[in-house]
């Protein structure tokens, strides 16, 4: 009985990786295109909120009196923080380069970070509102990011779009991030005026989304966003701060969450698979547990901001807003729209479907096994696998014999024990492996070396992100991991291959690795993985040919 060890940190292909990060750094494959001198903008009006506190936003209008619907988009970046025009071409913010762009896409030069582009709403007949949050920008007041008063203050600023002169009374909220983030717990409100949302990527529980996923703090873009944010804006609540108090997923934590099931208004919300470092599950979470009657997702796994910003969005989008905001009478968008996968570059199957996840998926258990083995039958035998926490992963394949679409989150039940420690933070990663060569997918932050799908658990917070319950040396316990949602095709031959380890299964490198993301890795200590009748077992979501 051999175990089967692997180094996912050092999977090949870095160096031509890295070639390519440098030159979208360098020069990202972003066009922007100068907005027409005739477009119609007011600058910085101000817009009193219930305390007297003056936001101030910029609208952009259509020619003519209207009244026109409106889209709305509120955060912390700074509205006027946009492309600059210099002798050499336009500068873009530095969150072009930080976040790697794979894809080519243009925008306007009004078009703030993941924000609607103002020329092209416009033109469709949108009025388009760019505002500062309180403390952020030109706003004055003292901001609270993720917070109940700032979601008064938006539901202020969407009546306040709604009875303008030049409004239909009809106002939609449309971003990417932060700028969606915004509309969730606005919408919970109910302002009357707010007709629907289309929330485009973004995370519905900090904590588990985000910060601590799993229980495992999370140390490089989390830290970069607080910092950042602390900087751009005057802020009463210092949440770096706050999530060294508070570890667990305590009262804290759930105040800023929103309340999805009271969100009402129809909803369009781009529930990505290519961004499970951050907001996808949120995502998907939002389309599952939303009240609203009419809520949709557009699925994909391209680069998020090159999705957002093309074609086949920008239908999407108008169909959406011009079905809510204008009355037009088209049908209503799919429950999903999926979007199926072969590889990165390769997309095989784009279909609508009635729920999610699919009614007719066959959840299929793959048992671990002696030698590496990742089988549909369960072993008699026992086994186990033990590996080092810090630099040591263990891996378990399985060959597909035919043709098989996974469409659907997966889950590992683990049968685990330590030794020379009590917790563990662990790792877990699905790839997929064809002619002996590893396949990567599109992630987050716009790393083109992601795996299928990942997921990741601090032990000792197995049974709740409440409670710790440290390990007792040589005890066995199991522990549920659930990974994230994902859809791709393996061919007959191709091979899944499952990863546990005790650190994260990227290399933090600002060349081929996954920047900015990071995770607390586990401390110095050995873990033992058991295998056998009733044991440890990866669920994958088979979907019938």
């Amino acid at each position: 009985m051999a175990t089967r060890y692997d180094r996912p940190w050092r999977r090949p292909g870095a160096a031509a990786y890295a070639r390519k990060r440098i030159r979208a750094f360098l020069h990202p494959p972003v066009t922007v295109v100068p907005a027409p001198t005739d477009l119609i903008k007011d600058h910085d009006v101000a817009v009193r909120m219930r305390d007297g506190v003056a936001l101030r936003v910029n609208v952009y209008r259509p020619p003519g009196d209207g009244p026109f619907p409106v889209i709305l988009s509120a955060h912390p970046y700074g509205k006027d923080k946009l492309p600059e025009r210099t002798r050499r071409g336009w500068r873009l913010t530095f969150q072009f380069r930080i976040m790697n762009q794979p894809e080519p896409y243009q925008i306007s030069s009004e078009t703030g970070w993941e924000a609607p582009d103002p020329v092209a709403w416009v033109a469709r007949g949108y009025v388009v509102i760019n505002a500062d949050a309180r403390g952020a920008g030109s706003s004055d007041g003292v901001g609270s990011l993720l917070s109940d008063d700032e979601a008064r203050d938006v539901y202020d600023l969407i009546e306040w779009a709604g009875t303008q002169e030049w409004s239909n009374g009809r106002v939609g909220m449309l971003g990417v991030s932060y700028l969606a983030i915004s509309q969730y717990k606005a919408a919970a409100l109910r302002p009357p005026h707010l007709a629907a949302i289309c929330p485009w990527e973004g995370f519905t529980d900090a904590y588990r989304d985000f910060m601590t996923p799993g229980g495992i703090p999370e140390r490089g873009f989390s830290v970069i966003w607080t910092a950042i944010t602390r900087r751009n804006a005057r802020l009463s609540v210092n949440l770096g701060a706050q999530r060294r108090q508070h570890p667990l997923r305590d009262a804290w934590w759930q105040s800023i969450a929103p309340d999805l099931a009271r969100i009402e208004v129809p909803i369009l919300a781009c529930a990505s698979f290519s961004d499970h470092n951050l907001h996808s599950q949120g995502s998907w979470r939002l389309v599952e547990q939303a009240g609203s009657a009419e809520r949709s997702a557009y699925s994909h796994r391209g680069g998020k901001w090159a999705v957002f910003y093309g074609d086949e969005a920008q239908r999407a989008q108008t169909a959406f807003f011009d079905r809510h905001l204008r009355g037009v009478d088209v049908p209503a968008p799919p429950r999903v729209r999926l979007e199926v996968r072969e590889s990165r570059g390769a997309v095989v199957a784009v279909r609508d479907e009635q729920e999610w996840p699919l009614a007719r998926t066959r959840w299929t258990a793959l048992h671990l096994g002696d030698d590496g083995a990742l089988g549909e039958l369960e072993s008699t035998a026992t086994g186990t696998a033990e590996f080092r926490l810090r630099n040591q992963a263990v891996a378990f394949a399985h060959r597909f014999d035919g043709d098989v679409e996974l469409t659907g989150p997966m889950s590992l039940r683990l049968r685990i024990s330590l030794d020379g420690a009590d917790d563990a933070n662990l790792f877990v990663g699905v790839e997929k492996w064809s002619g002996g060569h590893y396949v990567p997918f599109e992630g987050s932050y716009g790393y083109g070396r992601d795996r299928i799908a990942d997921g990741r658990l601090r032990l000792a917070l197995r049974d709740s992100l409440d409670t710790l319950r440290s390990l007792r040396p040589g005890e066995i316990v199991d522990a549920d991991i659930e990974l994230s949602a994902s859809s791709t095709l393996f061919r007959a031959g191709d091979e899944l291959r499952l990863i546990i380890a005790g650190r994260y299964l990227e290399p933090f490198n600002p060349l081929f690795g996954h920047l900015p993301a990071r995770y607390l890795p586990s401390r110095r200590g050995r873990a033992v993985v058991y295998w056998g009748p009733g044991a440890s077992a990866l669920t994958i979501p088979v979907i019938p040919g």
